[in-house]
């Protein structure tokens, strides 16, 4: 129950803090616009001091979410990232000085009790550590088949549709990250010159480049709201369906159970998709 609970408090934090992070990191690519080209966007972004507090605060939301995932499951901890979404609206309010009207309230309160809904009622548990390494390739091609075409279909149109077919390419890739991430802890007992010698912290960090990239592309393009909608929703239904696949996790709910499980999730990521038509979240990204 305690470590239940550490864990649930670790997300928590982890959500806050990547809330704040992209906050900075989009106010940042609003006053200072980028060249929306991909291959170093980043490196040029970092010149901005704005950006870099943005990323500090999102290190330090992955440290607390990997040391949730440590304690935990894939199929707990991604989906209470989507509170990040609800931290947006005092962050918001406050940085930007925008107003939090009752429709946007009343979406934040429904994200919470409906995660807390799923969780209650799921129960997510089980799970192991090891995963062969023909499951993380069959799950690295099915991603990468997902987001290649999300990407180029992304590069021309509106600009709103641009950032939802980024943003749901950015919101798989956050999934599998979180995944690898998992990995990665899973393996510390082992000792770090084990870690070192492994292929899981190499392949994390492409991935995580990868996703902050198109991320960054999506938030750049100003269709803020289609972003966080398409980003939001695929990460928490695709860290469940890789914690079903490659970790053995499963939730602990038959029949009407289970489908009031993923009527409760619904629940939330229809919250989510209310708050992302508002003005204040449309400065707020999962990852």
């Amino acid at each position: 129950m305690i470590v239940d609970t550490v864990q649930v408090v670790l997300a928590l934090i982890s959500a806050l803090l990547f809330a704040l992070g992209t906050v900075l990191q989009q106010t940042a690519g609003v006053d200072a616009p980028v060249s929306a080209t991909s291959s170093g966007l980043l490196v040029r972004m970092a010149r901005h001091p704005l950006w870099l507090a943005g990323i500090a605060s999102d290190t330090v939301g992955f440290i607390a979410q990997a040391a949730a995932l440590r304690l935990g499951q894939l199929a707990v901890v991604q989906p209470l990232l989507v509170l990040s979404v609800v931290f947006a609206l005092p962050l918001g309010a406050r940085l930007s000085d925008q107003r939090v009207g009752r429709r946007e309230a009343a979406a934040a309160a429904l994200v919470v009790v409906a995660l807390v809904g799923f969780l209650v009622i799921a129960k997510p548990s089980g799970g192991r550590s090891e995963v062969s390494l023909s499951k993380w390739f069959v799950a690295g091609i099915a991603c990468a088949a997902v987001c290649a075409p999300l990407w180029l279909l992304g590069r021309y149109g509106p600009a709103p549709r641009r950032a939802a077919l980024l943003g749901a390419a950015a919101g798989v890739l956050f999934a599998l990250s979180a995944a690898l991430t998992k990995s990665v802890v899973d393996e510390l007992h082992l000792g770090v010159v084990h870690v070192i010698a492994s292929w899981e912290p190499y392949a994390l960090a492409g991935v995580g480049y990868v996703s902050m990239t198109l991320n960054q592309l999506a938030l750049n393009t100003r269709a803020l709201a289609a972003t966080i909608a398409s980003s939001t929703t695929l990460d928490p239904i695709v860290s469940v369906g890789l914690g079903l696949a490659l970790f053995d996790e499963h939730l602990r709910a038959s029949g009407l159970q289970a489908a009031g499980a993923f009527v409760a999730l619904a629940a939330a990521l229809l919250g989510v998709a209310v708050l992302a038509r508002a003005e204040v979240p449309d400065t707020i990204a999962v990852s």
